[in-house]
Parts: structure tokens; sequence; C-alpha cells
């Protein structure tokens, strides 16, 4: 006599003891930790090759500014690259779901955090996750545009031009403050970190930093 997964039937698996459980829980797969490593390189790369463009004291003491133009520009080419691959994995594009999705539990987790509450109830991704995770995709998406627009010179008019020139310099500031605080946080959240580069976590930081995905 059989019985389908997680029923009560003969052959199911008895849930082990609290006791008996493994110290570490999977919190993400390898796809989801080469697409977030990939995209953490080029996105870097992007950064510091706009720092040696925009910055002067960078720019000399850097130089062959050709070079480091080629760099920015392929690296951010080629950013969408490993978001479109890891759709492949069916767990990443689960991953992107609960990223995408704002609960009742979420806005409770930014109420905590204004108030600087301890208690902050969170699923696999707590509500500052995901806001980044929103806001940067959404200002890469931009800022490949405008850098689109501001490369093929030939087949823009120069007011064009000029507009994706103006976006695409004060985002690229904006996004470099945002990221300085994202690797903050990843530097100042050691579990987080390790959860990131290995793909577990302590059982017990999981409980209480993210209840509503491992109760």
């Amino acid at each position: 006599m059989t019985s389908t997964p997680g029923s009560a039937g003969p052959t199911a698996a008895p849930t082990p003891p609290p006791s008996e459980l493994p110290p570490r829980v999977r919190r993400f797969t390898r796809t989801a930790r080469l697409v977030h490593r990939t995209t953490a390189i080029l996105m870097l790369t992007c950064v510091a090759t706009a720092a040696c463009l925009y910055l002067p004291s960078l720019a000399e003491l850097v130089g062959r500014r050709h070079l480091v133009v080629t760099v920015h520009i392929w690296t951010g080419v080629l950013l969408p690259v490993p978001y479109v691959l890891g759709l492949v994995s069916r767990a990443f594009r689960a991953d992107l779901s609960l990223l995408g999705r704002f609960t009742s539990y979420d806005r409770e987790w930014l109420r905590a955090a204004r108030r600087r509450q301890f208690h902050r109830p969170a699923g696999k991704f707590n509500a500052g996750q995901k806001l980044y995770a929103g806001w940067i995709a959404g200002a890469a998406l931009v800022m490949l545009g405008t850098g689109l627009l501001m490369w093929l010179t030939h087949l823009t008019p120069l007011t064009w031009r000029t507009g994706a020139t103006f976006v695409h310099d004060w985002l690229s500031l904006a996004m470099g403050v945002v990221i300085a605080g994202h690797l903050w946080m990843a530097l100042t959240h050691p579990e987080s970190r390790r959860g990131m580069r290995t793909g577990e976590v302590d059982r017990t930081w999981a409980k209480t930093e993210h209840p509503h995905w491992h109760p």
C-alpha cells in the first residue's frame, strides 16, 4: 500500500524530532548563487569603470580610456545574460516569484524596521531585500536602455542622447550609493552572506530571521 508525498500513509517517512534535524538548511541552489555571483561581478565592473570615466583622478591614474569605455559598454550589455540563463532553473524562477510578491508580513517588516524593532517577520526574502531587488532590476534596465542610446549615436537624434546622458549619469550615482549600502548590509550579516556563498544557512538563524519561510 502506498501514499502520496506528505500524507500519513503507511509508507510516509516520519518527521524527525528537532534534536535529529541537521543544523543547516538549504537556502539557495547552485544556479541562484552563480547568477548572483556573475551579476555582482558584472555590476561592480560597470561601477568601477564608470568611476574611472567620470572621476578625473581615477581617469588619470588608470589611463587607457578607450579600453575602459569598451569594458564598461560590454559589461553593461552582458548584465542581463546571467538572469536570462538562470530562468532555465525552476528553483530560480520560484525565488524570483517570491521576490516580486509583497505580503502582509512584508508590510509588518517595514513598520518594524522604521521603529527599529528587533522582531521583523519575513518569508524567504524580507521586505528590504525585495525592495532592493526590484529597484536594482529596474535601474539596470534603464541604465542599459540609456547606455544603448548613448552608444548607438547614428541611430538616435541629439536630443535623445542628451536626455539619455543626463539620466544615465545621475542614475549611475544613485546605483553606486544603493550598491554600497547592499555591500554594507552583506558585511554586517555574515549568515546571509554564508547562505549566498555556500547555499546553506543555520537552521536557528532561518527560524529567527525568516520564520514564514522556515518556521
